[in-house]
């Protein structure tokens, strides 16, 4: 018997997209993070478990609850934010003098993409500025 293989195209686009779609609608959330001043930001289990080890293993250990309430010590809202946006959407813009202390806290947070080991690409705005350069001095006038 023959088997074919249907293939989504653009799957993975597709299913950031509809993640985010549900952040951005306020729809399905059943975790809520508390940061460090006491700011209350929702989100999504599958999308943390997903995107951080750390949070898996609290989520799953604690399956019984259907909304936790996690309280991150020493988390600043504002990072806090910028961790979710880059959760949902791949990318986020730091400004260079919060880029530390947004490192850390993602380190800390085991967040894929942005911890040792696992590769995400910044760009300065040094950097952009150069390879335009570049460009500009390469290409004939």
């Amino acid at each position: 018997m023959d088997k074919f293989c249907l293939k989504w195209n653009d799957y993975e686009k597709n299913l950031g997209t509809a993640f985010n779609d549900l952040r951005e609608q306020e729809e399905l959330f059943n975790v809520s993070l508390i940061s460090e001043d006491g700011s209350q930001v929702e989100a999504h289990k599958v999308v943390l478990s997903a995107c951080s080890p750390f949070f898996r293993n609290i989520i799953t250990r604690n399956a019984r609850h259907p909304h936790p309430l996690l309280f991150l010590k020493g988390v600043k809202h504002r990072d806090l934010v910028s961790l979710l946006d880059f959760m949902y959407r791949g990318q986020v813009n730091i400004a260079q003098e919060d880029l530390s202390t947004f490192l850390s806290v993602a380190e800390e947070l085991k967040v894929k993409g942005l911890t040792q080991g696992q590769k995400a690409q910044t760009t300065s705005p040094s950097s952009v500025n150069t390879e335009k350069n570049k460009n500009k001095e390469q290409s004939p006038q």
